[in-house]
């Protein structure tokens, strides 16, 4: 009885229990031992081992690099430096180190090892370029050969929102360019970084970079590109002025066409440094340094290109007069006054003593009284 109801009661099979939860298993951690040597002892025998355990395995992508790529691919620009002479490269650099990507053409591959330093292509035909779609195309071309430059870039190749930007002296001169030859849907930005190689070579810091937003679309991507470009002055610390054309070619009259002349007259006249140099003489020798470095197709361009240089030269040229007239009739009166000594002193008292002296009539009366004696007879 006893065992037929027991056995009534069991379930035919035994359920196996449910497994743990999976984060009750102890974590599998690859080690591996190193035998070490030790002296023997009493207490142990055979060599002791030293248990290494991986803690942190290797992920199968880095997160870190892989943010910094997605930063730099969401605000890099494909640049395309037309001109790669020593301000193109000089700009290329900067360009670079704010991974920007770089595409170069010039009249010839001058400079193979600064382009593979930069990581930058050349083309020598600029069909090719244009079909690789730079978003910006930059003319750091000379003033005389901007045009030619642009007309023989097939525009048709490239996007249709493009953004061009030049870096001349002048600015008038490509922003009547850029309107006459481009064709409407392009975006058009005149810039004048005021530094170069030279004067700008330890550090960008507090240097004038002049632009002007000529016709730049209303997208807010054509927007975010022209901020994008002018953050890389921005960033190597440069003083954004924003200013138009018309007002930078009156001021770099004033100011770098004449620094231009100066120096290129010093450097004729031939300043030499001396064992005696002053302050004031050290900074024109700075001056002639800085500017004999510039080709003469540049200061050319300066004065051709930018209308307001002649009336500049001519200011110079009287001043330079005035000066001259200053001093020479300084030493005249010096020569004069040894040559003729105290005799053209006495004559020249005695013609001002003449000339204050009150004049008199036939009468003798002074002329002063004569005339109110005649008015009183008239009168009466």
């Amino acid at each position: 009885m006893f065992s037929t109801a027991f056995s009534t009661n069991l379930p035919k099979t035994i359920p196996s229990p449910p497994p743990p939860p999976l984060h009750s298993f102890p974590p599998i951690v690859p080690s591996f031992s190193l035998p070490l040597s030790s002296p023997k002892s009493r207490h142990h025998q055979g060599p002791l081992r030293h248990v290494i355990r991986a803690i942190d395995a290797a992920q199968p992508f880095d997160y870190e690099s892989q943010l910094h790529t997605q930063y730099v691919k969401s605000t890099s620009l494909k640049i395309a430096v037309i001109g790669f002479g020593n301000f193109g490269q000089f700009l290329a650099k900067a360009f670079a180190r704010h991974y920007h990507t770089l595409l170069v053409h010039s009249r010839s591959d001058h400079s193979p090892a600064v382009r593979q330093q930069l990581n930058a292509p050349f083309f020598a035909d600029l069909n090719d370029l244009c079909e690789l779609h730079p978003d910006v195309v930059l003319l750091s071309t000379s003033i005389l050969s901007t045009e030619s430059v642009l007309k023989s870039i097939p525009f048709q190749r490239l996007k249709r929102s493009t953004l061009f930007v030049d870096v001349l002296s002048v600015k008038e001169f490509p922003r009547n360019l850029f309107l006459k030859y481009l064709p409407q849907d392009f975006d058009i930005l005149c810039t004048h970084p005021m530094f170069g190689p030279e004067s700008a070579k330890s550090s960008w810091e507090n240097l004038p970079f002049m632009y002007d937003k000529v016709r730049i679309g209303n997208d807010e991507e054509r927007i975010k590109r022209v901020d994008k470009f002018l953050d890389v002055f921005a960033k190597e610390g440069c003083r954004m002025v924003e200013m138009s054309c018309f007002d930078h070619d009156k001021y770099a009259a004033g100011s770098q066409f004449v620094t231009h002349t100066m120096g290129r007259v010093l450097e004729r006249f031939g300043v030499e440094s001396s064992p005696i140099n002053t302050k004031g003489y050290e900074t024109l020798l700075d001056l002639v340094d800085n500017t004999k470095g510039d080709s003469f197709d540049l200061y050319y361009g300066l004065f051709m290109y930018n209308k307001n240089s002649l009336e500049q030269l001519q200011r110079l040229e009287m001043a330079f007069e005035s000066i001259k007239q200053q001093l020479f009739g300084q030493m005249f009166r010096v020569y004069r006054k040894e040559l003729f000594g105290s005799a053209e002193e006495d004559e020249g008292e005695e013609r001002v003593r003449l000339l204050s002296a009150p004049k008199e009539n036939q009468n003798g009366a002074p002329v002063e009284q004569a005339s109110v004696d005649s008015e009183r007879l008239e009168g009466s």
